[in-house]
């Protein structure tokens, strides 16, 4: 077994810098480097939180498209990055006020979820207080 400890970063590659960085800033991440992201090298987004994505580029096909999430068929890959919030309804009412769009929503012994979309269609889940999405997930297959 492997020794690890966290994620170090996760990295999405989008198609238009300005209108991603301005999503992701909107959400509390800050942009503290730029490693080239106009030769496919990632811009470094970091979140108080301690959560780190690199936002990649330049797509060069189907931008605003989800290959994972929209098309009939199912390609692997990693779909959605989930978050744990500190309060669902204030989560909600940030979305809301900021025009994102919710896209989904999920609430399961008492622990509310939205999904959103950053302007490329990723997927972003925002899980609020309550157990993880693991245990909940587990506990109802083997009820």
């Amino acid at each position: 077994m492997l020794d690890i400890r966290n994620f170090d970063h996760i990295g999405i590659r989008i198609s238009n810098r300005i209108a991603s960085v301005s999503f992701y800033e909107l959400l509390g991440f800050e942009q503290i480097a730029d490693g080239g992201y106009d030769d496919g090298h990632p811009l470094v987004m970091l979140h108080p939180s301690g959560i780190n994505i690199n936002l990649l580029g330049p797509a060069t096909a189907k931008a605003g498209e989800n290959v994972l999430m929209d098309e009939v068929e199912k390609y692997p890959g990693i779909t959605h990055l989930a978050v744990k919030v500190k309060d669902a309804e204030a989560t909600e009412a940030f979305v809301i006020e900021n025009g994102i769009a919710i896209t989904g929503r999920r609430e399961f012994r008492g622990t509310k979820t939205i999904f959103i979309r950053d302007p490329d269609r990723n997927v972003l889940e925002l899980v609020g207080p309550g157990p993880s999405v693991a245990q909940l997930i587990a506990e109802h297959v083997h009820a």
